[in-house]
């Protein structure tokens, strides 16, 4: 647990010309959080996004399929792009995902949405001339299916499209699916080695831009040559329910680059998953298992192990985790430094855990510990679709019921009162 005790500070002021000086002693409370709106005027906001190239730009993605551009909080007039008229949205569908490629001089960035038929796409673009306004002739869809096969990877129902990506610290893109939808993984898909629905795949998109697929497979997938079963070989990751937000510990700021995922539960339990950088092939249980816990077990899952999560809660505390990130900035103090940070949608409520490393990188998550109050409560956060940093690895928020995006910081002490005098 954080060390939440009261510090004294005393604040003295001396008096010219009396000979005295004036002080107050003021107890505060160490390592407080606050929030505050940076940008607003969004429709159903679900991601914030770091400009690369700018480091005064952030871009937010409204779920419609707009993505807008704010530089230093302030809201452009102009979108960055607009899919509106491609994307079907509503529900859990929509525009979802939003990553720029790591060599931010090629101009290239992904989406992820549900298109018109229900199914989901990822698609690459560029910039245009003009870097905060994309081009859209550049699209290319992702083909899943091989150069011959479909542009999209199909949906059942209309839930659980997961729809996140990022970059890894490997240079890599990883998208997260969902099981496909309905209620406890009807068809057993996120344990299917042939499906990409509710697995968390691993793509090379450094291709040239006349590929025919728009990726390669990187040759260190775990199910590229064997692994614990024959799986397509897209895959990293098996046992996912709904990966709506994952993030990696930043190791350019001292970070470990662990992959870090908050998995959306069933009926009973919101899950954290921890993965060390480069264990790849793991199987995360669902729907054999939800958390911790033995779920619908009437078919085996893909393969064994089943890995429990880190950090799990019920239905008393929440029924939507939104994922975070590990914090490596340095507004908020160093008491903070690599806790991670995470939140409940439905609750609005926000949480931080420590992370406790054993010697095979293995994270044991402890002292939980509860923001929602200091951050402003439920009426400043309304439902929180998602996290964000900045480019100094600074923390944000996103409303989506509240169309805003609130920064955090800590608190600062308070202005001095009641003054005494002391000889």
């Amino acid at each position: 647990m954080l060390p939440m005790t009261p510090r004294r500070v005393l604040f003295c002021t001396l008096a010219l010309g009396a000979g005295v000086v004036l002080c107050v002693v003021t107890i505060w409370a160490q390592g407080r959080l606050r929030s505050q709106v940076y940008a607003t005027g969004f429709t159903a906001p679900i991601a914030f996004v770091q400009d690369p190239l700018d480091r005064s730009v952030q871009f937010v993605v409204e779920q419609a399929g707009r993505i807008r551009v704010v530089r230093n909080g302030t809201v452009q007039p102009t979108d960055f792009l607009d899919l509106r008229a491609a994307v079907l949205s509503g529900g859990e569908r929509g525009l979802l995902g939003l990553a720029f490629a790591p060599t931010a001089s090629s101009g290239r960035f992904f989406v992820n949405f549900t298109n018109r038929s229900g199914d989901t796409v990822v698609a690459r673009f560029r910039r245009s001339a003009d870097p905060l306004v994309a081009d859209p002739a550049s699209r290319f869809d992702l083909r899943f299916g091989g150069a011959g096969g479909p542009a999209a990877i199909a949906q059942p129902f209309s839930n659980h499209n997961g729809g996140h990506l990022a970059f890894g610290p490997d240079g890599y893109l990883y998208i997260g699916l969902g099981d496909g939808g309905s209620g406890d993984d009807p068809e057993h898909r996120a344990q299917n080695p042939q499906e990409f629905l509710g697995k968390m795949l691993r793509i090379d998109v450094n291709v040239e831009e006349t590929h025919a697929v728009g990726y390669r497979v990187p040759g260190t997938n775990p199910f590229v040559t064997g692994g614990a079963v024959a799986a397509r070989p897209e895959i990293w990751a098996f046992g996912l329910r709904n990966p709506w937000r994952y993030s990696f510990d930043d190791p350019a700021r001292g970070g470990t680059g662990a992959l870090v995922i908050g998995d959306v539960g069933q009926n009973a339990f919101e899950e954290i998953d921890y993965e060390p950088p480069n264990r790849g092939g793991r199987n995360y249980g669902w729907r054999n298992r939800e958390g911790a816990h033995e779920n619908v077990t009437s078919r085996a899952p893909a393969f064994l192990p089943l890995v429990d999560p880190i950090h799990e809660y019920g239905r008393a505390s929440g029924q939507s985790v939104t994922g975070g990130y590990v914090y490596r900035g340095r507004a908020l103090g160093a008491a903070y430094t690599g806790r991670y940070f995470f939140a409940d949608y439905v609750q609005g409520r926000v949480w931080s855990v420590a992370l406790t490393l054993d010697g095979q990188g293995e994270a044991r998550a402890s002292g939980v510990t509860e923001h929602t109050a200091e951050l402003g409560g439920q009426s400043q956060l309304g439902n929180i679709s998602s996290f964000g940093v900045d480019a100094d690895g600074e923390l944000y928020l996103v409303s989506l019921t509240r169309g805003t995006v609130l920064s955090v910081a800590g608190l600062a002490p308070p202005t001095p009162t009641d003054l005494r005098i002391i000889r």
